[in-house]
């Protein structure tokens, strides 16, 4: 498959195996309700995958450190690459890993910057099945207490869109780039629920399910509503065919934002964008302003 076809199918679609698929479509013809129930649990869970090649330089030049974030009892692997005092958050996005941005971070490091990202909690090597928005935004607390102060926070997806939270809780960086990140979690659950071949009452049940659970309304995490009191300069990276994230969610945050900027790409889809030369030259010079 030619990663232009790639870029063209949602992520969950490409990892998740042809029979949980099926499997999700007959629960939701049976009984939406255990559908919704089977969707969270999926929802929860990242899939692993095997270290492409291209973070293979990162991978085996970082220092690795496993460390428990005690607020959230869980443990995630830390990657150091660098030696600047100027230093750089990453944050990957769901089913990522920290070396998720090495194209990136090996361009950072020319530019006179250090990097320091992670593998969040049931991701790349950090142990554990499952795991949730809540811990991305624990984890990206705890390694400023840890490693900063960063100059900036980079944050992919998911990434993205905890990094807004924990900015909008009080995490002190002078800047903010997110990269194909999505507005609302009542939107996320939507596009999860078709990509998994479910309906629009399976992703309403689902949505449903998380509140009660977590005991507060998941909206309270989406990317416009943070955006809302994050002061700091912001670049929103999105492609205008993301199919995991529709453009329309970029829009939407970069209007809430007090110094948002907006950077639209053509054709690199979800994933692609994270490589690309154009976009790590904006946000290198985003940076250096």
């Amino acid at each position: 498959m030619t990663r232009q076809k790639k870029d063209k199918i949602p992520v969950q679609r490409l990892l998740v195996p042809k029979y949980i698929l099926a499997t999700g479509k007959i629960l939701t013809f049976l009984s939406p309700f255990l559908a919704s129930r089977f969707a969270a649990k999926l929802f929860l869970t990242p899939f692993r995958y095997k270290l492409p090649e291209r973070e293979r330089k990162m991978d085996e030049e970082s220092k690795h450190t496993t460390l428990m974030v005690p607020s959230i009892n869980r443990e995630i692997i830390v990657y150091e690459y660098g030696n600047s005092p100027r230093k750089i958050l990453l944050a990957h996005g769901w089913s990522g890993r920290g070396t998720q941005l090495a194209v990136m971070a090996d361009e950072l490091l020319k530019h006179g910057y250090s990097v320091v990202s992670f593998d969040a909690p049931a991701h790349g090597r950090a142990p554990g099945k499952w795991s949730m928005m809540p811990f991305f935004i624990e984890a990206i607390h705890f390694l400023e207490e840890k490693y900063g102060p960063f100059e900036a926070i980079i944050g992919h997806s998911l990434g993205g869109m905890a990094s807004l939270k924990a900015v909008k809780d009080g995490l002190t960086v002078k800047k903010l780039v997110i990269i194909g990140t999505a507005n609302s979690v009542t939107h996320i659950t939507r596009e999860f629920a078709h990509n998994m071949k479910m309906n629009e009452k399976v992703a309403k049940l689902m949505k449903k399910y998380f509140d009660k659970k977590f005991g507060q309304d998941m909206d309270t995490y989406s990317g416009a509503v943070s955006a809302k009191e994050v002061k700091i300069p912001t670049l929103v990276v999105h492609d205008e065919h993301d199919v995991d994230v529709h453009v329309s969610s970029a829009h939407e945050i970069v209007d809430n934002l007090d110094k948002g900027e907006l950077f639209l790409t053509e054709d690199l889809g979800h994933r692609r964008i994270l490589g690309n030369k154009k976009v790590i030259k904006k946000i290198i010079e985003f940076l250096s302003v």
